[in-house]
């Protein structure tokens, strides 16, 4: 096998049919086996595979701003149940792991972590040392020193992330990381955005922009979450021109945006302001002439029906300025207090005095102050009116958002073009989504788009855009002027490199230039994840072998970012879909069924649970979470996946004692004869000293002969049937749930039913029957359980197969099926339900399970007594019956009556 550097892959390195161990243990087993799988290169990608061969999947690159969480367990193990799953199917899996480490959570460990906050005026200190211990005030640095300490806490913080990953037994290649501020990611986003500009998709413009003031930078639409929050209705009286007149009534919430005031609105049918309609009001305090205009998102169910249009209050005030082209009057600095100079259009002396009671205030201090000056002026009639309203905030922010005119960069993407709009909903359309209904989740966000993309940040550790603007005589930058590199000097950074043909000493002078200061949106890197993690432009064999990728798993709340913004930069780019699947996981709810987040500090750090109850524990849990379902943390779930687990170790260590004679001379090992062989099982040496001792083996000419045994055999292909359509259609939870199911009656009533045959109660043919079917159950439910159960299943798989069992074969029902050769899985059901009515009697009785029955007598419908009667050998010799009957002419369900002996 050839490994992603072109070297041969070893198939093992450890020690091969170890043999199976006298006290199985889960004791130590990742660490082992984490160790094994690196050095071998058990997951690495092979590159010489053909396109048609590989599965690729673009994996989530987690956000490093300090610890991974539960929810991220939850999640990465669904993708890699699926990426090992495919491996067994013979796909080779192209599985490389990102960290997503560029942006404000980033930014905002590094100024915690540190106590330190980035002023790029200050020059940069070579000798900078960081304070031991964070002062109540952050220590203002330069952009490259805070750059610096960006990149050294991700680099621990990534180091964290991969042990964990390993612990938690991801099948990811290793070999391929990548970061999204790394050189390569760099290339790539300001490459893509370089010809998103080139081909009119990416643009600057100045305009109204959502703003976090605490961050003091840009906020796109899709990063806004709307907080329920306390306020206030002030009624205000706007005078009209005529003093006998009554004045205008409106309400508002931010009476301190009244100097922004540029209009009143109302709707166009309503029949109170009809008259209004193309006269005039006069602004309270600021006595500013506002003419009174019709606009159909005008309500006249809220408050009374009339309201002011601001610069800018909100988003509605927004379209409202734009299609009723009226005039800008700001007054919200980008600080998020009010601006020092008020509006040209305040020219009274009185308006002007009021004005500067509210300049250089913070939007609450205005508000309060601006109350008492209208109280006091008789402007506001009666008192505010508390509310509770929603209100916008930036998704990781803690005031409320404003709306602040500035010069941004943005993306096309169908917010303001309809026939762009339709292309990326049909996009979504091709999409095969896991579950299906993720996809109007997707339908909803394009339909719902009011703009386009803003992806400049106003930030500091992020990827640069590639541009600088040439400055006219006067030093002002021409922005409509762009200076741009080529693609073949990517990545480069404007602030330290230099444009074409112009030197470094023009920088910032008249007639020289001047870097663009913003950085991308984290969105616009993470967007081209595909294009990373593939290799695009630097890697052109790579990329044609991986891309369009077949996967995107990511939870359902980033669809309407991290999933739409990729789906419009390949299809901008190429045409195409970037993936032909997208996996939705479900949140992590916390025992009160709330989601788990850093932000509310319910979150649960996975390392400790993984240590406590084993990775195979853990990953249980997840893996029955159902897709796109939110599942709560729970530990008891874990639990009884650890007990799975130790089921799986000692039912192996028992059904592999039972393959080897231990009483007279003659069994088949485990893994050989035609039964083995047909179900696509390697041969395997027999077990260690430590195991029941081993019997020279004998051929089967006869291998899967009786009637119980084949209807096991016929059950094991149903399941493998089922459990291979779930995972097909992304199903991990379904094909968990089968294969467990399938092994508990496995264990609890195949093995005892034959246990005694095996070891050679009814002679040599039956024996060998039930050898060779107890290997192919268990060589087939490892393989089940493998995606899920990576560790333990490895394990005991070492102890009689050559290899990893996540590079076997997934079983072949069609296989197994012939091996059954007509079985019926109805007759396992029958001795089972027969089985369980002796033990029970046994249980009633307070006697062992090993009790001796004088007589057992069974009745039933005719077909279901048949069915027992077919394996009544095996029960008689399972149950310690001496004396059985079976009465065919009941009716209803299998009874059973027992006297004991």
């Amino acid at each position: 096998m050839v490994a992603t550097d072109g070297t041969e892959r070893s198939t093992r390195t450890a020690p091969a049919n170890a043999g199976v161990p006298a006290k199985p243990s889960l004791d130590g087993i990742e660490a082992r086996w984490s160790a094994v799988w690196q050095d071998e290169g058990t997951y690495a990608f092979d590159r010489t595979a053909e396109r048609g061969q590989v599965y690729s999947i673009d994996t989530p690159p987690p956000t490093v701003s300090g610890s991974l969480h539960v929810g991220h367990v939850f999640s990465y193990t669904h993708t890699d149940v699926i990426a090992r799953y495919q491996r067994m199917r013979g796909r080779e899996v192209f599985y490389p792991m990102g960290f997503d480490d560029n942006g404000l959570p980033t930014e905002r460990r590094v100024q915690n972590y540190f106590g330190v906050r980035c002023d790029p005026s200050l020059p940069y200190d070579p000798d900078f040392t960081p304070p031991a211990k964070p002062g109540k005030e952050q220590l203002p640095i330069s952009r490259r020193n805070f750059v610096d300490l960006c990149e050294q806490l991700t680099l621990e913080d990534e180091k964290g992330f991969e042990e964990l990953w390993r612990r938690l037994g991801l099948s990811v290649d290793w070999s391929r990381t990548y970061a999204t501020i790394d050189t390569g990611a760099r290339a790539v986003a300001q490459r893509a955005f370089l010809r998103n500009l080139a081909r009119g998709e990416a643009y600057l413009a100045e305009a109204p922009t959502l703003w976090d003031v605490t961050f003091r930078t840009a906020v796109a639409q899709a990063e806004l979450e709307d907080r329920e929050r306390p306020g206030a209705y002030h009624t205000l009286a706007f005078p009209r021109p005529d003093a006998a007149a009554e004045p205008v009534i409106i309400e508002t919430t931010r009476p301190e945006l009244l100097p922004a005031c540029v209009a009143l609105v109302a709707h166009p049918d309503d029949p109170r302001y009809q008259a209004l309609f193309g006269q005039t009001v006069r602004t309270p305090l600021f006595d500013v002439e506002v003419p009174v205009v019709a606009h159909r998102l005008a309500d006249p169910e809220k408050g009374s029906g009339i309201a002011m249009i601001c610069t800018f209050g909100d988003l509605t005030d927004v379209i409202w300025w734009r299609e009723l082209q009226l005039p800008a009057r700001a007054v919200v600095g980008r600080d998020g207090r009010l601006v020092t100079e008020a509006p040209a259009a305040i020219t009274s002396e009185s308006g002007h005095g009021h004005y500067a009671e509210l300049a250089g205030k913070t939007v609450h201090s205005a508000r309060v102050r601006i109350v008492e000056l209208l109280t006091e002026s008789g402007a506001l009639r009666g008192e505010p009116r508390p509310i509770s309203h929603p209100v916008k905030f930036y998704e990781k922010g803690d005031r409320p958002l404003e709306i602040v005119t500035t010069r941004q960069w943005y993306i096309r993407n169908g917010g303001r073009d309809e026939s762009l709009r339709a292309d990326l909903r049909a996009r979504g359309g091709e999409l095969r989504w896991h579950p299906e209904y993720m996809r109007v989740r997707y339908e909803n966000w394009v339909d719902g788009l009011n703009g386009d993309w803003l992806i400049s940040r106003q930030r500091f550790f992020g990827v640069p855009f590639p541009v600088w603007y040439p400055l006219d005589a006067e030093g002002t930058p021409r922005h409509d002027e762009p200076i741009v590199p080529d693609e073949a000097s990517l990545p480069i950074d404007p602030s330290s490199d230099v444009p074409p043909g112009y030197t470094a000493e023009q920088r910032g002078m008249p007639g020289g230039f001047a870097a663009d200061p913003d950085v991308m949106d984290t969105w616009a890197t993470s967007s081209l994840t595909p294009l990373i993690a593939s290799g695009w432009e630097s890697d052109p064999d790579l990329f044609a072998r991986v891309f369009p990728m077949d996967l995107r798993p990511q939870a359902h709340e980033i669809i309407r970012t991290w999933l739409f913004s990729t789906v419009v930069r390949t299809h901008a780019e190429f045409g195409v879909l970037p993936w032909s699947n997208a996996a939705i996981s479900g949140w992590i709810l916390d025992p009160d069924r709330k989601k788990m987040s850093k932000s509310k500090g319910n979150v649960v750090t996975p390392m400790a649970i993984l240590e406590e109850l084993g990775s195979d524990a853990v990953r249980y849990w997840a893996a029955s979470g159902r897709p796109g379902t939110d599942t709560a943390y729970d530990v008891g779930q874990m639990k009884t996946g650890r007990r799975l687990a130790i089921k799986i170790l000692n039912a192996s260590r028992f059904a592999l004692g039972l393959t080897t004679d231990a009483a007279s001379g003659g069994a088949t090992s485990a893994g050989e004869g035609p039964a083995a062989q047909a179900a696509g099982i390697p041969p395997a040496t027999p077990a260690d000293a430590a195991a029941p001792a081993p019997r020279a083996a004998r051929s089967m000419t006869a291998p899967v002969s009786e009637p119980l045994d084949r209807a096991l055999l016929a059950a094991l292909a149903e399941v493998v049937d089922a459990a291979t359509t779930a995972l097909d259609g992304y199903d991990y939870a379904r094909a968990l749930e089968l294969t467990e199911s399938f092994f508990w009656r496995f264990c609890d009533d195949y093995v005892e039913l034959v246990k005694g045959r095996a070891y050679g109660s009814f002679g040599p043919a039956g024996a060998d029957s039930a050898r060779a079917t107890l290997t192919v159950a268990l060589s087939a439910l490892l393989r089940l359980f493998a995606p899920v159960l990576p560790f333990v299943t490895e394990e005991v798989w070492s102890w009689w197969q050559d290899g990893s069992v996540h590079r076997a074969t997934w079983p072949d029902a069609a296989e197994i099926r012939k091996l059954a050769d007509g079985g019926r899985p109805e007759l396992l059901d029958a001795v089972g339900a027969a089985l369980s009515g002796v033990r029970r009697a046994k249980s009633a009785a307070k006697v062992s399970m090993k009790a001796e029955v004088a007589q057992a007598r069974i009745a039933g419908d005719a077909d279901t007594v048949a069915l027992v009667d077919a394996a009544a050998a095996d029960l008689r010799s399972a149950g310690g019956i001496q004396e059985l009957t079976l009465d065919p002419t009941a009716t209803g369900d299998l009874t059973v009556d027992v006297t004991l002996a």
